[in-house]
């Protein structure tokens, strides 16, 4: 019987055994290149954004006149260094100005902590951080500092001031931390020089204290070692050293003076101790660059002349100015010791005398005695026989030096001050032709410890930073005698008024 197999759809369909190949795609269709084609497209899409940042890298070019060429030959290091420094400056002015920054390029606000901020210097570098876009925090307690000198950024979201004696711990997230606080006039640090002094007793103190957290320390990673592996050793012992360092540096002594024992340091030198200690952990605890602004009094009265960075001074450990000068001294060592030993990126400032608006009136210090008095319509006071020579900077010009040290790549210490230097009796010739010709000179005794000679080689700062002051005295004076005229006799004006 044969047997068959019926197709049961509605007509028969006959099957073609021949081969054909299947159609092609268009290419050109989206759907298919889409769908089917992704890795391709993914591929050739960013093959595209490549070539096009490599043949167009910024949103503008800068105008041509911001950028010279590269010269065919350079002369020596100084002047391939003022090139990068006139290029640099000329493109940060043609980014600024155009409005529109080359993509990658753009520079990251940073939160800039100034401590000392509301003072004569500290208020004129927040008028430059503000003016860069920084978020700038002020720490000042007043001492010296003046609330006037910052009230115009009261009102600007990226400005903050707190009221904080740095001796006391303060915890803060920033990127930069410029420690400026600490009186700089004798006035003011002479004001109390025990308590200007920490002394030995409080360095024996804070030494004990630490001795004693090292053994503590030393007995707990030895019992947790006998019932630890080997690797959770090596991290035990890295967590107890960090709380060492972090305890040692909030270590802080204060004990009654009056009862025989010790204050924990003065205005000066318990700000330059304990507060640059306080900044120097803030530092190292939130990875910020620190900069120290210590001062030409570590050099005492100089045997050299003009002061270097590598001179070691001449300092009286006992005079009535070492309490400033030693402090300032001792608050480097402490900068160096936590740069060597805990990495802290740290930048030293060495100040020589600076002038300019918002000094105090009668802070001690020679200009502004000067410019007061002559205002006043009273003698100038010279303390010897006014031979004693000074060199004096603008404040803006330090301000540009501090910026650019904190920029830069360079440790320092660096000298910042003007070379030009003057006798008491020639800056008191300049006051009387700016202010007041008919002004008279009062001679008084010298004080002790006065340094006959102070001039800054500046050198290495011009060389490695690219900075020089920019203002002379007699350009720059005029300045600061507007400012003392509006601040003398707008003060007698209010007075008058009220009474």
């Amino acid at each position: 019987m044969a047997s068959g197999l019926v197709f049961r759809g509605h007509e028969a369909q006959l099957v073609n055994d021949v081969y054909s190949a299947k159609p092609q795609k268009p290419w050109f269709s989206l759907r298919y290149i889409f769908r089917e084609q992704r890795l391709h497209f993914l591929f050739f899409g960013i093959l595209l954004a490549s070539v096009f940042f490599l043949l167009f890298p910024s949103v503008s070019s800068p105008p041509a006149q911001a950028h010279d060429p590269l010269p065919a030959s350079f002369s020596g290091r100084h002047d391939l260094t003022h090139w990068i420094t006139t290029n640099t400056r000329a493109y940060d002015v043609a980014v600024h100005s155009s409005g529109r920054i080359p993509l990658g390029i753009k520079r990251k606000a940073r939160r800039v902590v100034v401590t000392g901020g509301a003072g004569f210097v500290g208020s004129h570098l927040v008028d430059r951080l503000i003016s860069r876009g920084d978020s700038v925090i002020v720490v000042d307690n007043f001492f010296t500092g003046r609330k006037e000198n910052v009230m115009h950024h009261f009102g600007n979201p990226n400005f903050e001031l707190i009221r904080h004696d740095v001796v006391e711990p303060l915890l803060l997230e920033v990127d930069q931390i410029y420690h400026l606080a600490c009186p700089a006039s004798p006035v003011h640090y002479k004001f109390n020089p025990v308590k200007t002094i920490i002394s030995f007793r409080f360095l024996l103190f804070y030494s004990l204290n630490c001795i004693l957290f090292v053994l503590i320390t030393a007995i707990i990673t030895f019992n947790n070692c006998l019932i630890s592996s080997p690797m959770k050793m090596s991290k035990v012992l890295s967590t107890e050293r960090t709380d060492l360092n972090n305890k040692i540096t909030l270590v802080h002594v204060e004990l009654d003076l009056e009862n025989g024992i010790l204050n924990g340091g003065s205005v000066a030198h318990k700000t330059n101790v304990v507060g640059t200690l306080n900044m120097l952990g803030l530092a190292k605890r939130v990875g910020a660059r620190f900069l120290l602004t210590s001062t030409s009094e570590v050099y005492g009265d100089p045997l050299q002349h003009p002061q270097k960075e590598t001179y070691w001074g001449n300092v009286n450990p006992i005079g009535v100015r070492s309490c400033y000068d030693e402090g300032k001294r001792t608050a480097e060592t402490l900068t160096m010791d936590y740069h060597r030993g805990a990495g802290v990126e740290v930048r030293i400032a060495r100040i020589f005398n600076t002038y300019g608006p918002r000094m105090c009136l009668d802070d001690g210090r020679v200009v502004s005695n000067f410019v007061a008095q002559a205002l006043r319509k009273e003698a100038l006071t010279v303390y010897g026989d006014g031979k004693q020579t000074r060199s004096f900077q603008y404040v803006s010009d330090l301000v540009e030096g501090l910026m650019r040290l904190m920029e830069g790549e360079h440790l320092g210490p660096f000298n910042l001050g003007n070379p030009g230097e003057f006798t008491m009796l020639e800056l008191a010739k300049v006051v009387q032709e700016t202010i007041d010709p008919e002004a008279k000179i009062d001679y008084r005794p010298n004080t002790e410890d006065d340094p006959h000679m102070r001039k800054p080689d500046i050198s290495r700062a011009k060389e490695l930073l690219g900075w020089e002051p920019k203002v002379d005295l007699r350009k720059g004076l005029p300045l600061m005698v507007s400012d003392f005229r509006q601040r003398i006799f707008g003060d007698q004006k209010e007075g008058a008024t009220s009474t």
